[in-house]
């Protein structure tokens, strides 16, 4: 069992920004040399978060307004009073979302769906540069 590790560098926007990482992550697992195993996509940073989508103009669209009615930005959260800053709206739908995904590979392949992708999702409140650890675990 052979364990490699790699990092993908993301600029984003503030807000909600959804990024397809989809490409890289099966770039990372095709440079392994490692033919069937997971890869582990993590993101560091407590306002960002990994998810997969059908990555399209609507869902883009949908996955903000969706996030607005569960976390709404427009109401008090204790984590601003605290810090006084204004991203606990953004801590809040990290958490909701979560920091990772696993995902199995056979022979070099992904195992994702014909419309999934892999998606890192911006959700502070100002753009930032973050880094995405891909955990290659394989034989």
């Amino acid at each position: 069992m052979a364990v490699m590790t790699k990092s993908i560098h993301i600029k984003t926007k503030k807000g909600v920004d959804l990024v397809d990482i989809t490409s890289k992550v099966v770039e990372a697992v095709e440079e392994s040399n490692l033919k069937n195993g997971t890869v582990t996509v993590f993101v560091t940073g407590s306002t960002g978060a990994i998810s997969t989508i059908e990555y399209e103009p609507g869902l883009i669209k949908d996955i903000p307004k969706i996030l607005e009615r569960i976390a709404p930005s427009d109401i008090s959260y204790e984590h601003n009073k605290t810090w006084g800053c204004d991203n606990g709206v953004s801590h809040a739908r990290a958490t909701i979302i979560g920091p990772s995904l696993t995902v199995p590979f056979v022979n070099k392949k992904l195992t994702l769906g014909t419309w999934q992708q892999i998606v890192f999702i911006e959700l502070d409140t100002r753009p930032r540069e973050r880094d995405v650890v891909l955990q290659i675990i394989g034989e």
